[in-house]
């Protein structure tokens, strides 16, 4: 079976307001530094696999570069990374080689770079295209910039591009979230994810709610029914026109699935480098995870990485909940197969409690979550890892 990369840039422009993603505005002094250490641990990557008790693969059919705003590079390093995968890496014809983007950051020259380093996906951070919503949160972008930069990598040759939304920023309505579905749908685009505004404590936005303040804007963020409306919105919006939901948060045209993130969800191996890039590899018995430190300090320092070893009550558990996150859901036969039919069977009568609450649906040997399950997807996996 085929590897994924991912590598992870972990560099903005700004530092938006919601995220809780292990990235932040550094100054290009660290760029260079840093690239030549993931460069490092990709030529390493047998040992460090072998270290962790894992079985790696060199033949890989898709790469993913995210963050961050892996864009905020200059072209040169991106090269860099990409030259030395290909010099450790088989990377197959017709591989999926997906960067992120934030809308403003895609020069004519950025765009040239990404063509000649054999991206042909890329991800728009647009998460919304009312201006003064995208500017609450932190982003740089105007509408028309979104536009121009699509039309310009469709020029380049690059049709494939997703763009992702977020229900729930600050000042969003019903209709200001209905114009950015609409303008979605207008651009064409094959992708789209949405994503439902976290409340935690790793964002800025987050505390703020938290603490019941008003800084960032946090007075104006919808409450939760209506952020729950919007993403149903959403969905309906999007199955009528044809990009049809196959993930709790992704919706694609026919045949334009993200092929990386479907490995994460079927548990395929993939192999993560860079500031808290997680990683799976087969191992003889079972799998195993690995992840690096989740602050550039510790990663340019070397500090060790963390494994967990799963065995195979670990992998059904993840066969579960990760499975159930697709709309195609999880075939119950084909666990058993698997896992054996005892170690399934034992999850029957929680599953039939599933279903008498209306959050999945069984049909035939198949479970999938319902449309109310994906809204409260969250509590049925809390409430499923206690039973498995």
């Amino acid at each position: 079976m085929a590897l994924g990369l991912y590598i992870s840039v972990p560099f903005c422009r700004t530092k938006c307001t919601y995220c809780n993603f292990a990235s932040d505005v550094f100054s290009k002094a660290v760029f260079q530094r840093y690239i030549d250490r993931v460069s490092e641990d990709v030529e390493k990557a047998a040992s460090t696999a072998e270290q962790m008790g894992g079985n790696l693969v060199r033949t890989v059919d898709s790469i993913y570069l995210g963050g961050g705003t892996p864009t905020v590079l200059e072209i040169k390093q991106l090269e860099q990374l990409f030259v030395t995968v290909s010099q450790n890496f088989m990377v197959e014809p017709g591989a999926e080689i997906t960067v992120e983007c934030a809308p403003g950051t895609l020069s004519q020259s950025m765009i040239e770079g990404l063509v000649r380093c054999g991206v042909n996906r890329v991800s728009l951070g647009v998460q919304s295209f009312v201006d003064q919503e995208a500017a609450a949160v932190g982003r740089l972008h105007k509408r028309e910039v979104v536009s121009s930069e699509i039309a310009a990598l469709r020029e380049a040759g690059i049709e494939n591009i997703g763009i992702d939304l977020i229900a729930g920023l600050p000042h969003q309505s019903e209709e200001s979230w209905k114009f950015s579905l609409q303008e979605t749908i207008r651009s064409g685009v094959p992708h789209v994810s949405v994503y439902m505004l976290e409340i935690d404590q790793d964002s800025r936005l987050g505390r703020e709610l938290i603490a019941g303040g008003t800084r960032y804007h946090a007075h104006f963020v919808p409450d939760e029914d209506l952020t729950a409306d919007l993403y149903v919105l959403a969905c309906d919006a999007f199955d009528s026109a044809g990009i049809r939901q196959y993930e709790i948060s992704n919706f694609a045209r026919e045949g334009m699935q993200s092929r990386h993130n479907l490995k994460y969800w079927t548990r395929q191996p993939y192999f993560g480098f860079g500031v808290d890039a997680h990683s799976m590899l087969p191992a003889e018995e079972g799998a195993v995870r690995f992840s690096t430190p989740d602050s550039l300090e510790d990663y340019v320092a070397g500090k060790p990485l963390q494994q967990t070893i799963v065995d195979r009550v670990g992998a059904l558990e993840e066969a579960f909940f990760l499975g159930l996150r697709l709309n195609r859901g999880v075939d119950l036969d084909q666990l058993a197969a698997e896992f054996g039919n005892d170690a399934v069977s034992t999850q029957s009568f929680f599953l039939s409690e599933l279903c008498d609450l209306e959050l999945i649906e069984k049909q035939g040997s198949v479970v999938r979550l319902t449309p109310r399950g994906r809204l409260l997807s969250n509590e049925v996996f809390e409430r499923f890892l206690a039973r498995v």
